[in-house]
């Protein structure tokens, strides 16, 4: 007697718990070196988001009477944790970050539903809301000498709104080198863009992430960057000092590639990297705030499940409206 069992048939290797190892793993180079640079006060903050985290989603399990163990072991809390806490100062105060751990689980993932469901990214939920709330604790930042001070972003910003031109200040703003290597003002998540960029290869490497949404996003970018720059160079700084300052590194690979609230399609995952690349650029030259990637995430998260209705994979013997193929009729020939 033969034992007939439903697809599918093969399995991946992949868990929730792997995934969030590898990507944990994929962003411990360059949270090592922001912890290294910024000391204890980033390492405080780092262990205060992570155990919050970690503590919201116990409660938050406890209450709607699911098993807390389950839940916890797959690490996804412990990887909003770490994330909030490459998105803020690394001198915010203790509360910031126990307050942002608790927006993001309950309010960014758990009012939702949970893993899986929630809308937004979490992270990014927390960030947004403790920046329209906190605006001076989630704005005052340390350059790597501990001497308080603007991002490049945010210095920027700043001369370019007083009328002044790049060029007249270009010496106070960090060198690509020191960009690249981290040796600015800014979040952890905002240093070493080298080791980012190397920690996201590796989740490409690894296949945890695709490519289209990486690409999309800095591709758009950069390209509106080099062509406002190209129209006027006193005013728009270049494409190197949007890859380089900032979180864009982190937000193209590790965060704008959440998988639960991006796009299903290779096609969906392209128009929602370009969107995020897009909407940084508008944010961060035109809006109120000079970093961007965090609004941009969250609006264009907002578009996923429409994205994902029109742009949605072809399913095996149905055509792209989900209608069945009719091969007998001679209509759809494979």
């Amino acid at each position: 007697m033969s034992l007939l069992i439903s697809s599918p048939h093969t399995h991946s290797g992949k868990s929730v718990q792997n995934t969030m190892l590898l990507v944990m793993l994929a962003l411990a180079p360059a949270t090592i070196f922001g912890l290294y640079l910024f000391g204890l006060p980033a390492i405080s903050l780092f262990l205060i988001t992570i155990l919050g985290c970690v503590l919201a989603e116990a409660m938050a399990l406890k209450i709607m009477g699911k098993p807390v163990g389950k839940y916890l072991s797959d690490g996804s809390a412990i990887l909003t944790g770490w994330l909030l806490a490459l998105s803020l100062p690394p001198t915010a105060p203790w509360w910031i970050g126990l307050l942002g751990a608790f927006l993001a689980i309950i309010i960014g993932k758990q009012v939702f539903g949970g893993i899986g469901q929630n809308l937004f990214n979490p992270a990014m939920v927390a960030r947004v809301a403790l920046l329209i709330s906190f605006p001076l604790e989630m704005t005052t930042w340390v350059t790597v000498d501990g001497v308080s001070g603007a991002t490049p972003l945010g210095h920027i910003r700043t001369e370019t709104g007083q009328g002044h031109t790049l060029s007249s200040f270009a010496d106070s703003l960090p060198s690509v080198s020191d960009m690249g290597l981290g040796m600015m003002g800014g979040s952890m998540g905002e240093t070493s863009a080298v080791l980012l960029l190397l920690g996201g290869l590796f989740l490409l490497w690894k296949r945890i992430i695709t490519w289209h949404i990486p690409v999309s996003l800095l591709g758009t970018l950069l390209l509106l960057a080099g062509i406002m720059h190209a129209i006027n160079p006193d005013v728009y700084p270049g494409a190197e000092v949007h890859l380089l300052a900032g979180a864009t590194l982190l937000g193209a690979f590790f965060i704008a590639t959440d998988l639960v609230t991006s796009p299903v399609s290779a096609t969906g995952q392209l128009i929602f990297g370009a969107g995020c690349g897009l909407l940084v650029y508008v944010i961060r030259t035109w809006a109120g705030y000079p970093e961007g990637m965090a609004f941009a995430v969250m609006l264009m998260n907002a578009l996923t499940p429409l994205i994902d209705h029109y742009f949605r994979p072809r399913i095996y013997g149905r055509d792209r409206k989900g209608e069945p193929l009719n091969y007998a009729s001679g209509e759809n020939k494979p």
